[in-house]
């Protein structure tokens, strides 16, 4: 009888767990981010559901060993449908004091922590803050401590390859991920391959990353572990039949604008410059080369957007990444885009505070922004994705309006959806509707700013098309011709003009529907972007207690969709959780004149579940009395 490779490795039963959260965090020189990764491809190869938050640092490379320089990365996976990465740690991995100091307040008592002793020396607890060993002083009884010299270990499991020492203690982190694999029955084999790939060039290096994790391995599978600590499984979640792979918001993002410029039969001009934590969506879009995509990285973010906002001019469908610092350059020419009503897409990447504030933390704070942030009146359109998945969607949505109303769209991710992975079942691709764009080619009776009736849309002409010559600009343009125009009544009627383009798009999205719970009830929590997923197990919750709440969740930010207003009616109170100090509740409010209640966190991370559910118990108490 053929046996699992979970049975294969170790005789004795696993401990059959239904979901688990685990942090890893260490200096950010330790290769967190790597290992958690690594981890996490592993763990869908297994058929798990997961979801994933990276925690990186602000700084480039703060003092190793001192707080600052901590970088975590956190996973959820489970055997059913899970929406977020967890509230708390079930598992803490701790690769240095300062790693410890910076996350055991979040660790469950009686979780896990496995600490790495070897870097608990009297320096590194100085750097950490720590007067104390916290490993002797009796703070840390409350958990189950695996407290092994992971630094010895590796530099023992790689001695005689040849390296030195400096290179032989970066396998650390390899050899702390053999030993989750073997905790928690992952394979090793996708690891194994990366390894292959990455280190091809260099087989010393190859080889000491591969010993330390079959090391960290064998490790698991032969120690006489302290009481209470075993073997786990987490058998495969039970998802929609297809084909998945694991995903990040910045490679479904990039993705999307390639599909979204295929089914409109463009090619795509992406121009940007380099900011945290929009950056690698530029990297994703270069391998797409092949797929008609053009990369240009500008020497600054007025370059980046001019070069997009000149590419739809020319005929493509120029877009622009950035985040919120970036989107604060870019406005001059965004309003170019406007005034001269070309397509353009903007995908800004929300981080925290103003400024440089908190660039590797997430946060929503751009709402007003990208609704109302620029000279004059000058309306776009503004989505939000919701999960990172749903940014390939999104993006595809952005080219679309972008291209069917001649606008720019504004598309809101953040870098909790830019950096978080989960599975993604792959679309198929031809059940996806092209929408085609008719280039003008008739001279006859042309005029740059005709309009289409339905859409308010102008006509799209080439440069150099016979008979098709126009001219162009931000100043103000007299309707139709697109003469220049200083007349008081045509600068009214453009102006109004171009809002009314924008508000037809409201007509043209899904009508706003419950994404969880009845059309009326004691509460309604509306959330947008990267709160799906932590409102939604809210809401699930409080509905399992029999609370009659619901949750909406908006992706068409600006215009709002049809029946938004109906539903915030239908509700005895409404709850808006941001990631911000309050703005989407106030354009509710605004809008629609609810008395809707505001929910804020701005602390660079994500609400937790736990967070939302007591908000809610609390004020649908206060409500019904």
């Amino acid at each position: 009888m053929e046996t699992s490779a979970a049975a294969r490795v170790h005789p004795s039963p696993r401990e059959i767990l239904d979901s688990v959260v685990i942090r890893f965090a260490g200096d950010s020189g330790d290769g967190m981010q790597l290992t958690g990764s690594q981890f996490t491809t592993a763990t869908a190869v297994a058929g798990n559901d997961l979801a994933t938050f990276p925690d990186f640092p602000a700084e480039i490379r703060a003092p190793a060993g001192t707080t600052y320089g901590v970088s975590g990365f956190q996973i959820h996976f489970a055997a059913h449908d899970i929406r977020t990465p967890g509230d708390a740690p079930d598992v803490l991995v701790a690769m240095n004091p300062a790693a410890l100091k910076v996350n055991i307040d979040v660790l469950e008592p009686g979780g896990l922590l496995v600490v790495n002793t070897g870097a608990f020396n009297k320096n590194n607890l100085a750097k950490a803050g720590y007067e104390e060993n916290p490993l002797d002083d009796g703070s840390l009884d409350p958990f189950r401590i695996l407290a092994i010299d992971i630094t010895k270990m590796t530099l023992e499991s790689v001695k005689g390859i040849g390296l030195g020492s400096k290179d032989a203690q970066r396998c650390k982190n390899m050899w702390t991920l053999g030993l989750m694999y073997w905790l928690f029955g992952r394979e090793r084999e996708s690891t194994v391959r990366w390894l292959e790939k990455k280190f091809v060039k260099t087989p010393k290096v190859l080889e000491a990353n591969i010993a330390a994790l079959n090391a960290g391995h064998i490790y698991g599978e032969n120690a006489d572990l302290p009481h209470g600590i075993g073997a786990y499984q987490v058998p495969a979640a039970k998802l929609e039949p297809g084909q998945y792979r694991n995903i990040s918001g910045n490679e479904a993002t990039a993705w999307g604008l390639v599909t979204g410029a295929k089914l409109a039969g463009l090619e795509i001009v992406y121009g940007s410059y380099p900011i945290t934590p929009a950056s690698n969506l530029l990297h994703n879009l270069a391998r797409l080369k092949q797929f008609g995509v053009t990369t240009f990285q500008a020497e600054d973010e007025i370059a980046a957007v001019s070069a997009a906002v000149g590419a739809s001019f020319g005929g493509a469908i120029g877009v622009t990444g950035t985040s919120g610092p970036g989107v604060a350059l870019k406005s001059e020419a965004i309003g170019l885009a406007i005034a001269t009503e070309l397509p353009l897409v903007i995908v800004d990447v929300q981080r925290g505070g103003p400024s440089t504030g908190l660039p590797t933390k997430t946060e929503q704070s751009d709402l007003f922004q990208a609704v109302w942030g620029r000279n004059g009146d000058a309306p776009l359109a503004v989505l939000a994705a919701a999960t990172p998945g749903d940014c390939f969607y999104m993006a595809v949505e952005a080219v679309r309006i972008a291209v069917k109303y001649m606008t720019p769209v504004m598309l809101l991710s953040d870098g909790y959806l830019a950096n978080g992975a989960e599975p993604w079942h792959l679309p198929d691709i031809d059940a996806l509707e092209p929408f085609p764009v008719q280039f003008r080619d008739d001279p006859e009776g042309f005029m740059p700013f005709m309009r289409d009736k339905d859409t308010l849309a102008r006509v799209w002409a080439i440069p150099g098309t016979p008979g098709l010559e126009h001219r162009i600009g931000g100043l103000e343009k007299q309707q139709d011709t697109g003469h220049i125009s200083y007349d008081p009544e045509n600068h009214h009627m453009m102006t109004k003009l171009r809002e009314a383009k924008v508000q037809r798009i409201a007509k043209d999205v899904p009508k706003a529907a419950i994404d969880q719970g009845d059309p009326r009830g004691d509460m309604l929590v509306v959330g947008w972007g990267s709160t799906y997923g932590a409102i939604s197990q809210a809401v699930r919750m409080l509905r399992e207690r029999g609370r009659k709440v619901s949750h909406l969740h908006l992706r068409n930010i600006w215009p709002l969709p049809e029946g938004v207003g109906d539903l915030l009616r239908s509700f005895g109170s409404v709850l808006v959780p941001e990631l911000n100090n309050g703005q989407l509740v106030k354009l509710l409010r605004a809008e629609y004149l609810v008395d809707a209640d505001s929910l804020t966190k701005i602390a660079g991370q994500p609400f937790r579940i736990s967070e939302l559910v007591e908000a809610a118990e609390e004020r649908l108490k206060r409500s019904l009395q």
